[in-house]
């Protein structure tokens, strides 16, 4: 431990030490930061039967900062135990952020790739051509909470030269006795992409290709992943840039995934890009396989240079942001759906049902369960302002009178065209609504700040049931 992470570790124990430990929203079931600023989820992992999950952290101030990478475990992915900073921005090599990585498992030992920023400043720089480094960086671990010597792989003269200096979050897996990279680029042309590297020994990588799309689609893919599920490959991206009326009302930036036909390292094509979430809060996801095969995918609940709305009642109490609950990856009949991981189904509790219409109170983390919704008649209130509806051909998430201004933070309206609903699943935490309609085919996520937790259903013919999660 050299100097600066002996005063860093301390600067961070005091800050964690003189923050409330109580707060009106402070999350019951999503993982969050002790204080300050939380983003994108990196190392997620289950090692040695422990769940972990690593994340972009910034103790010091609630609206953000230098990053360092802030560690939690679990034994159910509901109930998360903070472990204390895992790494700090302590090397020449990630001087101005330890930025978003993986973890790979194998072997007992855990590897955590991460990319080291950063940006000069002794001069003017666009730091998109110039001043920026994205290093990538490799640390291990035998226990998963004791970590090794930081070893630097990659600087961005190791990149392909066509490259601008956005390199950045690796994501590595293994196949056929050797092992791949692949991480976001913005290349010089500001066209956003991913680049694939290759290695024999897990540390000496070589640029091997570059999946894109056809046609030019974003500036930038940050947290690009590789995924196999139930045999369907897909490579999900979170991109910046899209532009059109296809983008007009969506977020800001997009997480959303390809179909991939064929194989990733020889002939393959993309298929149209798909949302994971059509909500207003869902960033940067990452997916790991758990002991028992499933893939599950965590996000930041939040967005990046987003204005138009934000956290204030969070913020007023010290801290910003959370992750997703975490979420099964599945398919049905070809597609992509997703659901809470099963483990809750353990911490819930029925307390109230009813058939085409339930109005209640709700304990501060809950589920309701909206089955055989005839016609797509339904329309649901939570909290008092926030409106889930499906109308003609869309399901909405809004915000709507008075109520929902109070509560919404600034946040609006966020709709998918879609076939008539059959089933709704919400699950309300604190301050967070995630939404999972027809078995996951589309889901919803946004932060709210509720003067009271209650809910109000109304769906024809169909069995509402109201569960407090614990």
């Amino acid at each position: 431990m050299n100097a600066l992470t002996r005063d860093l570790k301390q600067l961070v124990e005091l800050a964690e030490k003189a923050a409330p430990a109580e707060g009106r929203f402070r999350q019951r079931l999503h993982l969050m930061p002790p204080t300050g600023w939380l983003n994108d989820p990196n190392g997620l992992c289950q090692f040695k039967g422990l769940f972990h999950a690593f994340f972009q952290y910034s103790p010091f101030n609630p609206e953000g900062g230098v990053k360092m990478w802030g560690h939690c475990t679990s034994r159910d992915m509901a109930h998360w135990e903070y472990q204390g900073t895992a790494l700090y921005p302590d090397q020449p090599f990630d001087c101005h952020g330890v930025y978003s990585g993986c973890a790979l498992v194998e072997d007992g030992r855990m590897y955590l790739y991460y990319t080291g920023n950063v940006k000069l400043e002794d001069q003017e720089y666009d730091y998109v051509l110039a001043g920026r480094e994205g290093n990538t960086v490799l640390v291990e671990s035998e226990d998963g909470f004791r970590f090794g010597r930081k070893q630097l792989l990659m600087r961005n003269e190791d990149y392909p030269a066509d490259l601008s200096c956005h390199v950045r979050d690796p994501k590595v897996w293994k196949q056929d006795g050797r092992y791949y990279m692949v991480q976001g680029v913005r290349t010089k042309e500001d066209v956003g992409e991913a680049q694939i590297f290759v290695s024999d020994d897990r540390i000496s990588w070589s640029p091997l290709r570059r999946i894109r799309t056809e046609e030019p689609f974003g500036y930038m893919w940050e947290c690009p992943d590789y995924m196999d599920v139930d045999g369907q490959k897909i490579l999900s991206a979170s991109v910046q840039g899209l532009e059109g009326e296809e983008w007009r009302d969506r977020n800001v930036y997009q997480s959303g995934y390809f179909y991939i036909e064929g194989d990733i390292l020889g002939e393959y094509s993309l298929s149209q890009y798909r949302l994971w979430d059509c909500g207003f809060d869902y960033y940067a996801p990452q997916s790991f396989v758990t002991e028992d095969g499933r893939v599950v995918m965590m996000a930041w609940m939040g967005m990046p240079d987003c204005p138009e709305y934000g956290n204030s009642p969070a913020l007023a109490e010290g801290w910003q942001h959370c992750f997703t609950f975490p979420r099964e990856i599945y398919t049905e009949d070809g597609a992509v759906r997703q659901r809470p991981v099963r483990e809750l189904e353990m911490l819930k509790r029925k307390v109230k049902g009813a058939e085409g219409h339930l109005k209640a109170e709700c304990p501060a983390a809950w589920e309701t369960d909206i089955t055989g919704i005839q016609a797509g008649r339904f329309r649901a209130v939570v909290g008092g302002g926030l409106v889930l509806t499906y109308t003609g051909s869309r399901f909405e998430m809004r915000f709507e009178g008075p109520a929902g201004e109070e509560i919404s933070g600034g946040r609006r309206l966020r709709y998918q065209e879609m076939e008539s609903p059959d089933s709704v699943k919400i699950l309300g935490d604190a301050s967070s609504v995630e939404v999972f309609v027809n078995e996951g085919e589309y889901v919803f996520t946004t932060r709210y700040y509720p003067g009271a937790y209650t809910l109000e259903v109304e769906a024809d013919g169909a069995a509402v049931s109201l569960y407090a999660v614990e």
